[in-house]
C-alpha cells in the first residue's frame, strides 16, 4: 500500500466534523493500527508517491526512486482540493481542508472573536462554519449561488441551511463573487468581493469543490473521462486494474449511468467489489450513494443521487426534525434526506431506486407510513 500522506490511512469525515468540534485525536478514526497491516501481510509505503504507471511492464515508479512490480493493481488515488485562482490565496491564513495538517491548523485558527471567511457554502464549507462558529469565531460564508447546497440539494433545502447557519450566528452571503484575498505583509486581512466590498478576515477557508487525482491513470493511458472510467465491478480499460473511491467513474447496474462520487462511504464499501474483481470474482457495485452531515443542531443523512434537485417533497419542518424526498419524472423516489430523525433507514432504503411510483400528497404526510406511499 502506497500513500503520500506519512500516517497510518485515516478517515476523514472527522476532519471537518469531531476533530474540529471536539478535538478527536487522529488515532481515533485512524482505520487500523499498525499491528494490523503487519498481522494482514500488509507492506506500507507512506510518505511517498506513484509517480509513472507502466501498464504494459506491471510496473509503478516512486517518488523516492523505487519500483513496484503488480500482478493486479488498484488504484486509490482521491482527490485534492481545488485551488483559488486569486491573487492573495497565497497569504498566510489562507487555509484548505483535506489533510489531518490542514484541520490541526484550522483547530488553531478558529477561536473565539476571531474574524473567518469562508468561501463557498458546500459541505466542506458549511462544516467548517458551524465548527468556526462553535468556538466562538466570527464567521462570513460567501456562496455564489443562490443558496448553500443548492446544486446538491435544490434551493428549497439549501434555504434551510442558510436559515440553520443565520440562526446560529454566521454571517451567510449568497449570490456574491470572491475577486480576491486581501493581504498586508504576507497575511490576509480579508476577502475583496467583486462589487467592491471588503470581507475583513484573518483567517480564510476555500471550500470550492475538489478534483479527482487521475492524472497517475491518464498519462499511462487508462480510459479517462471526469474520473477513471470503471465498469458495474470497478475495472478499468486494463483488465489488471480497479479503481475506487473519489476518481472512479462508476458504471452504476441501478442509476443506469456513470457517476462520481465523492463521500466516504463509497471509499468505504467499493474496495470489497474491487477486491473480488481482483480476485476473479464477478461482484458488481450497486450501492446507492450515501453522505452525512452535522451542522450545529442538525444531523443528516441523505441516500440516492437526485436529477432534478429542485423536485423535492418535504414532511415535516424544514426548521426541525424531517424527511425530503427527491423524484424522477415519474414520480419514483430518486433520493431521501432525514434530519434528525434515525429509525427510518431501512425505510428510506427502500423507497430510493425503487421502481414503483410514489403519491406525493401521501408521501409529504407525516401520518402516512411510509410503507403506504406507493401508488
Amino acid at each position: 500500500m502506497v500513500g503520500a500522506e506519512p500516517h497510518l490511512p485515516y478517515e476523514r469525515p472527522a476532519l471537518s466534523k469531531d476533530h474540529l468540534l471536539k478535538g478527536t485525536p487522529l488515532a481515533e478514526f485512524t482505520t487500523f493500527d499498525a499491528p494490523w497491516y503487519d498481522a494482514h501481510d500488509v507492506t506500507l509505503r507512506l510518505g511517498v508517491s506513484a509517480v509513472v504507471l507502466d501498464l504494459a511492464g506491471h510496473r509503478v515508479a516512486l517518488s523516492d526512486g523505487e519500483e513496484l512490480g503488480y500482478t493486479r493493481l488498484a488504484l486509490a488515488t482521491g482527490s485534492r482540493p481545488r485551488q483559488p485562482d486569486l491573487d492573495g490565496a497565497g497569504a498566510e491564513g489562507v487555509h484548505l481542508l483535506r489533510t489531518i495538517e490542514d484541520s490541526d491548523a484550522l483547530d488553531a485558527a478558529f477561536r473565539e472573536g476571531a474574524r473567518t471567511a469562508i468561501v463557498g457554502g458546500g459541505w466542506i464549507g458549511l462544516e467548517a462554519a458551524a465548527a468556526a462558529r462553535s468556538r466562538g469565531a466570527e464567521v462570513t460564508v460567501l456562496e455564489a449561488g443562490e443558496q448553500p447546497l443548492g446544486r446538491v440539494l435544490g434551493n428549497t433545502i439549501g434555504a434551510a441551511f442558510a436559515d440553520l447557519h443565520r440562526r446560529n450566528g454566521v454571517d451567510l452571503r449568497t449570490g456574491v463573487e470572491v475577486a480576491q484575498v486581501t493581504a498586508t505583509g504576507g497575511r490576509a486581512t480579508g476577502v475583496q468581493l467583486a462589487d467592491g466590498e471588503h470581507v475583513p478576515a484573518g483567517t480564510v477557508v476555500f471550500g470550492i469543490g475538489a478534483q479527482p487525482n487521475i492524472e497517475l491513470a491518464a498519462e499511462a493511458g487508462l480510459a479517462v473521462d471526469a474520473g477513471v472510467i470503471v465498469d458495474a465491478g470497478l475495472r478499468t480499460s486494463d483488465p489488471d486494474v480497479v479503481a475506487v473511491g473519489d476518481i472512479a467513474e462508476h458504471d452504476h447496474p441501478i442509476l443506469g449511468r456513470r457517476v462520481r462520487v465523492e463521500h466516504w462511504d463509497t471509499a468505504r464499501n467499493q474496495p470489497e467489489v474491487a477486491a473480488r474483481t481482483l480476485l476473479g470474482g464477478d461482484a458488481h457495485y450497486d450501492r446507492q450513494p450515501f453522505f452525512f452531515t452535522d451542522q450545529f443542531d442538525l444531523g443528516m443523512e441523505y441516500r440516492g443521487l437526485a436529477p432534478r434537485p429542485d423536485d423535492v417533497v418535504v414532511r415535516g419542518p424544514l426548521d426541525g426534525a424531517c424527511l425530503a424526498f427527491w423524484l424522477d419524472e415519474d414520480d419514483r423516489v430518486a433520493a431521501a434526506m432525514n434530519v434528525n430523525i434515525w429509525d427510518v433507514g431501512d425505510d428510506l432504503d427502500s423507497l430510493v431506486g425503487d421502481s414503483d411510483r410514489v403519491d406525493r400528497a401521501r408521501l409529504a404526510d407525516p401520518q402516512v407510513p411510509l410503507a403506504d406511499v406507493r401508488r
